[in-house]
Parts: structure tokens; C-alpha cells; sequence
């Protein structure tokens, strides 16, 4: 369905208007869809909304623009527009739409003072082509709107995101809502550029069949409700039949990381879960849950029993930390055993990339930590996480989980997004559960990309839940246990 699936500007640009075309839509007509699209989400998001301000650019957006400054006068809003830049003429569809709004008595202004009496703000400033930073009189603009107490609703995408990346071109419209067309450009998804849209609805303008047959999805939206749930148990399984979990971490000082892993997996259905961990850590991660099985001792014994791996939340990088990961390591790689890598030891992967060639595993890194496996800086990750993640699951020949808002899947063939989640989950802790949930799936029978997608979405889901019943601030990383145990048990 192409309301799941992403795109780049270009795709979009060179392809609809052939779709258009081939659908017997003139490209001006697709523009008043634009437009009445825009004001169809204004009325519903914003229904008291008295006072419109349109701001207009000089591309197909100040049409779009323009467009729904004259459904908004029509329907009895009071309605102002202000035009960027008033001297530069317009061209082609855009001209048509401004003389339109002309025609019916609508005025144009530049004084931003008027955008205090607004009862919301429509967002025409910039379109997709924009790749530098936004220039003046349009940042002016922008951080006019943003200080404004008005909700703001953008076309397209908001001005001063880049529509392929998310990145923020200097300064970008901080939007309430954001309606995109044709295709969901694959910017608005994740990062800076969820932070800066909003609320995302998508309107194909009525050209989406043809348009699916002109270019391939460059990646796909996912979440808890859409992607396949576990199936259901045999009546006659046991607990071997649900996976043996080895968790591994947890050193002096650190143990509450790997307990959080490891309890996360028995809530997400691993049959048997075991924690090796420093000896200093042992008592700490057993108290409290005597369904773990806990050892410091014969690693190789515990790597032999396990059906999949996961280590890294509280390893450390002293010297414990080190021979376990290289123990580890080596016997994942020599057996070809899932292993799911988080935490320290993606610090320890990064520094020992050539000796640990990664087949048959997830790694789950933050920024940060991507940051290091790529040795680049965080804001390089941050500025494009679709180009990061593929490069991660490239380099590193595995299942890449990139985490943060909108976080991205990527087994280097394809990339996923989850659009749940929430800022609840960006507290210490939530990573280590995600890597317990993610273990615990493929200790149950998923491949690493199946487990990755799910347990991504699972936890994501359950952290939505949370903020639902309690709010985002002060929500913990253990409140999610019962939560994931409910929606995995979901039909």
C-alpha cells in the first residue's frame, strides 16, 4: 500500500506528473487537490480556527498556498497572505493560483506582524528542492512562525527540512501537522524531520495506482499493527521448544543493564533465559526474579547451552569485559550462532571490526554508538540516518537497528521505519530492553531481520501505551515489561 511506503524528492518530482497524466489529471488540478487537501486537515485538526495566515514562497507550494488561502475566504475565514518574496513573480500553475486568490479580492502583505492575530499558520514557503540553508527573507519568516502561539500546518513537508534526509537546512518550520502528497517523502520519518512535522497525514491526490507503477518504495513504514506477530504455540511445546536466551553483561556496577535484558526476554516468551555476568553483579541481577538462571563461570558451557546470544548492556571495557567479548565473539562467529550486540559491546565492535566479520546477528546502536562504528560524529548520523543505517548494515554484513525517533531497520537490501514510539522510551534503560525483546524473538524462531522489525515495533508500541496511561515524563524501562507481554500474547 503506498500509504506505507517512502520516497525521494526526485522520485516524486520526475514521476507525477506522468502519473498525473496518465490518469487524465492536469497538473493544476492537482494542485487545487493539494490545496483542498491542506484545508480539509486544517478544519479537522484546527475546527475553531477563525483566522488563517498563509505564508507563500515562489514555487508549486505558494500555489498550493494560494490555494487554500481561497477555500479558506470561501468557507468565511478571515484570511491573510504573506508572501516571502512579493517582487519575484511566479510562473506557470502557481501564477494561476495567485491571481485566483488576486481575483477574489485576497491581498498579499509583508508584514509579519500580523502573524500575533493568527489562529493558525499554513506553511507554503519551500518546497522539496531545497539543499542549502534557508536563506533570508525565508528564515526570517520561519522564525517568525515558530515563536507565533498559532499551531502551524505544513504543505508537503515543512520549509527548511530537506525532504530526503530530515535534516533541518539552518532553521525549519516547527509544524503541528504536516500533509504530504503523492508519495511520503522519506525525510518526514525519522529524526529531525518527524520532530519538525508533526502530525503526518498523507493525500495521494487521487494518482497513487499510477504513480506505484513508476518507482520503487526507497524504504517502507512499519509498526506494531502492521507487521506479522508471532505465531501461535503448539499445545504440546515445552520450554526448550521456546528458546534458550543467554544474556551477557552486566559488570561490577552495571548489573541493573543486563537484568533489564534479560527480564525483558522471559516477558517477550523465551522459554529459559540464563545471564552470565561479572561476580560482582550475580546477587544483584538474581534477587527479585528467581526464574533467571545466573553465572560468572564457563562461558563457553553457557555459549554451548544458548540458542541465541545477546550481550553488551553493563559490559564495561575493562579487562573482563574484553575476554568475554572476545570469547564471545569468536564462538558466535566459528558456530554461526544469532547473536543480538548492543551497548558496550558496539564500543568493543568498533574497535575490533576486522576480527569479528558479523554474520547471523542485530546490532542495535543510538547515534552515539553508530557514530563510533562509523567513525564519524553523531551530527553526521543524525543529519542522514537512511544513508547511516545502510552503511552500518553494509559495512558490518548484519541486521542494523538504528535507534531514536523514527528509528530505521536495515539489512542493507531494504530499510524499514517504525512510526511508533514516543519520547517516553528516551530514558536510560529503554535500549536494554529493546535488545532482550529483540533476543527473545529470535530464541523463539524469528530470523534476525524478522526479530529486529518486530521486537523494534513491540517495544516502541508498549512505550506508546505507557505514555498513554501515565504520561511520557518519568515512565521506566521495567514498565514495559507487562506491556510487551500483552501485546506479544495479542492476536
Amino acid at each position: 500500500m503506498i500509504e506505507h511506503q517512502l520516497f525521494k524528492a526526485e522520485q516524486i518530482r520526475t514521476n507525477e506528473a506522468i502519473a498525473a497524466k496518465r490518469c487524465g489529471v492536469a497538473m493544476y488540478t492537482l494542485m487545487e487537490r493539494a490545496g483542498q487537501a491542506v484545508f480539509m486537515h486544517s478544519v479537522n485538526y484546527f475546527a475553531d480556527a477563525l483566522h488563517y495566515v498563509v505564508l507563500v514562497g515562489v514555487g508549486n507550494n505558494a500555489g498550493d498556498g494560494y490555494i487554500v488561502a481561497n477555500l479558506a475566504k470561501k468557507a468565511g475565514k478571515n484570511v491573510t497572505v504573506i508572501a516571502a518574496v512579493p517582487d519575484k513573480p511566479l510562473s506557470g500553475d502557481a501564477l494561476t493560483a495567485q491571481q485566483a486568490w488576486l481575483d477574489a479580492t485576497g491581498e498579499i502583505v509583508t508584514d509579519f506582524a500580523v502573524l500575533e492575530q493568527a489562529d493558525v499558520i499554513v506553511d507554503g514557503l519551500l518546497g522539496t528542492g531545497i539543499q542549502s540553508d534557508v536563506r533570508s527573507p525565508f528564515s526570517e519568516l520561519i522564525n517568525a512562525a515558530n515563536n507565533s502561539r498559532a499551531p502551524i500546518i505544513a504543505i508537503d513537508l515543512p520549509s527548511g527540512i530537506h525532504a530526503d534526509t530530515g535534516a533541518v537546512q539552518g532553521i525549519a518550520i516547527k509544524a503541528t501537522v504536516t500533509v504530504t502528497f503523492v508519495g511520503i517523502k522519506q525525510g518526514l520519518v525519522t529524526g529531525q524531520g518527524r520532530a519538525h512535522a508533526g502530525q503526518c497525514e498523507f493525500a495521494d491526490l487521487g494518482i497513487a495506482d499510477a504513480f506505484a507503477l513508476l518507482c520503487p518504495p526507497c524504504a517502507l513504514l512499519i509498526n506494531q499493527q502492521t507487521i506479522n506477530s508471532l505465531p501461535a504455540r503448539d499445545n504440546n511445546s515445552h520450554k526448550t521448544s521456546h528458546g534458550k536466551l543467554l544474556c551477557i553483561g552486566g559488570n561490577a556496577g552495571t548489573a541493573g543493564a543486563i537484568r533489564l535484558t534479560a527480564e525483558a526476554a522471559l516477558r517477550t516468551g523465551a522459554g529459559m533465559v540464563k545471564v552470565y555476568t561479572h561476580t560482582s553483579s550475580i546477587l544483584s541481577v538474581s534477587m527479585g526474579r528467581p526464574e533467571l538462571m545466573v553465572t560468572d563461570a564457563n562461558l563457553i558451557a553457557s555459549l554451548e547451552w544458548a540458542s541465541c546470544i545477546a550481550i553488551g548492556p553493563g559490559l564495561g571495557l575493562d579487562s573482563w569485559s574484553e575476554a568475554t567479548f572476545e570469547t564471545v565473539m569468536q564462538y558466535c562467529f566459528t558456530n554461526n550462532k544469532p547473536l543480538v550486540i548492543d551497548a558496550d559491546a558496539l564500543n568493543l565492535i568498533a574497535q575490533h571490526a576486522s576480527s569479528f566479520p558479523l554474520t547471523n546477528t542485530v546490532i542495535t546502536p543510538h547515534p552515539g554508538e553508530a557514530a563510533r562504528l562509523l567513525n564519524c560524529s553523531t551530527s553526521d548520523i543524525e543529519t542522514d540516518r537512511f544513508a547511516a543505517v545502510k552503511r552500518l548494515a553494509h559495512s558490518y554484513t548484519t541486521t542494523c537497528v538504528l535507534k531514536g525517533a523514527g528509528t530505521l531497520i536495515s539489512n542493507n537490501n531494504k530499510t524499514w521505519v517504525c512510526t511508533d514510539g514516543n519520547p517516553a522510551l528516551a530514558v536510560g534503560g529503554s535500549g536494554d530492553v529493546l535488545t532482550g525483546v529483540i533476543a527473545a524473538l529470535i530464541a523463539q524462531g524469528l530470523d534476525t531481520l524478522q526479530a529486529a522489525s518486530l521486537g523494534v515495533c513491540l517495544h516502541a508500541k508498549a512505550g506508546d501505551i505507557a505514555a498513554e496511561r501515565d504520561g511520557e515524563r518519568g515512565m521506566l524501562p521495567s514498565d514495559l515489561f507487562m506491556i510487551v507481554r500483552e501485546l506479544v500474547n495479542s492476536p
